[in-house]
Order: structure tokens, then C-alpha cells, then sequence
């Protein structure tokens, strides 16, 4: 292949495409918006891959031209720029709406005080190991239903909304970033566990997570492949012989 491709967004997507279809184009250049300044440039490590600034404007001819002034033509731009909420099924008379990527109001991303318990969201937080937060999610919603678990008052579920956002905007944290939750992700879960009678999440799966993490930013082309967590390994085997032994009995 000859094509020079342009990729945007700098996340998760971007890094593993960008990686995969270097091996057969001519250039890869990821656009984005949160790289520093001195990483401009060709990725080390790598002869045809570049990181740019974000895209100021694309021509007809194939001209794309970065904030930086920095100007290259491409024959393919793939948009890696995550997602964006939609729920065009959903009614709600504006109980519930969608703002700058912001569902809610929601409280602990999950139900909306007027209308719950009846209605509720799984799986919107980003930037997180997403099964096991779903699982959470879904043991809290079905305790609440099935009568188990009290839910807060509407009024206490408000004023919780309302100190969260508040505490973002204070934080100078756009509303888009509202359900991105990151590195914060395991006291959400061991909250929601708490909530639901759950085990928290074990102290080995952390340190996993942000094991994996660091060899990722280190060595992005091995990490899958080679590992130095053995004890972590062992750990998680450990835990799983505890529940097959738990589940045969």
C-alpha cells in the first residue's frame, strides 16, 4: 500500500490502529489534541508513523493542515475519537438529556433520581476495565429492584448530582469528561460494591490494572506478549481455584 492515512484521537483505538496499519501504509499521522508539544513528530521507535496537533482544516485535494501549521496530504482519515451518547429510543420529556456528552442527571452514573428506580444506565463510565464495572453496576440495579437494596431519596440523589458536578467544574473538568473515570475507577467499584453487598475489587486486579498500564506507555508494541506480574498471576489463579471450588460445592 502507499496510502498516507491521518488518524484522530489519541486514545486507546488510535494507538492500537495506528500500530497495526503502519505495517502496510506508506505514513501514519495521529492528530490530536492532548499532545505536548515536544512530542510532535515522528514516534520513536517507528520510521512512518508521526504525532501531529489537532486538524485546523482539510481541502479538496487531500491537504490536511494542522493547528501547528504543519500541513500533509492524505488519501484516508479515520476518526478514532471515541463515542458519543445517543438515545433516540429514550423519552423522558428532558427528565433525562444528553449535554456536551454529559447523560443526566444520573446519579453514580447509574440512575436518575426522578425516575428511579425504574430506569437506568449500565456501562457509561470510560476509561475503565469495563466488564467488571458493568457487573457492579448490574448487582447494585438488580438489588434496588428486587427490593434488597434501599436506594437514596430523590432529594438525596439530587444534592450528590449536583456536589459532583460542581466538583468537576471546579476542577475545570469539561462536561464531555463527566463519565470518564480513569485511574478512580476501583473506588467507584468498591462503592458500588459496598452498595450491593458485593466483595470489592481485589487488591490484585488493581495492581494489575496499573501494572499493565505502565508496561503499555513503556513497551506499546510487547505488553500483550511479556509480563513481569507473575506474582500477581499466581494471586489470580489462587482466587480462581477458590471459586471453582466454591461453585462445585
Amino acid at each position: 500500500m502507499c496510502e498516507v492515512v491521518v488518524l484522530i484521537g489519541s486514545s486507546a483505538s488510535a494507538d492500537d490502529i495506528s500500530r497495526d496499519i503502519a505495517k502496510v501504509a506508506k505514513q501514519v499521522h495521529i492528530a490530536s489534541r492532548s499532545f505536548p508539544i515536544g512530542d510532535i513528530g515522528k514516534l520513536s521507535g517507528h520510521d512512518n508513523i508521526w504525532l501531529q496537533s489537532m486538524i485546523n482544516s482539510v481541502r479538496k485535494d487531500g491537504a490536511v493542515c494542522f493547528q501547528d501549521g504543519n500541513t500533509i496530504y492524505a488519501d484516508i482519515i479515520l476518526h478514532c475519537t471515541g463515542y458519543k451518547y445517543h438515545f433516540p429510543f429514550l423519552e423522558t420529556n428532558d427528565i433525562v438529556t444528553v449535554e456536551e456528552n454529559r447523560v443526566g442527571p444520573l446519579y453514580k452514573h447509574v440512575f436518575p433520581p426522578t425516575l428511579a428506580p425504574w430506569l437506568s444506565f449500565v456501562g457509561l463510565p470510560w476509561k475503565v476495565v469495563p466488564f467488571p464495572l458493568f457487573e457492579f453496576q448490574t448487582k447494585w440495579i438488580a438489588g434496588v429492584l428486587s427490593g434488597r437494596i434501599p436506594l437514596e431519596s430523590t432529594e438525596e440523589m439530587k444534592a450528590d448530582i449536583e456536589a459532583f458536578y460542581s466538583s468537576l467544574e471546579e476542577s475545570g473538568i469539561p462536561k464531555r469528561y463527566t463519565h470518564k473515570i480513569g485511574d478512580q475507577q476501583f473506588e467507584y467499584n468498591d462503592l458500588l460494591a459496598a452498595k450491593s453487598g458485593a466483595p470489592p475489587t481485589e487488591e490484585w486486579r488493581k495492581e494489575m490494572y496499573f501494572v499493565t498500564g505502565r508496561r503499555k506507555r513503556s513497551t506499546p508494541e510487547t505488553y500483550r506478549d511479556q509480563w513481569e506480574d507473575q506474582d500477581l498471576i499466581s494471586l489470580a489463579n489462587q482466587c480462581f481455584d477458590k471459586l471453582n471450588i466454591a461453585f462445585k460445592a
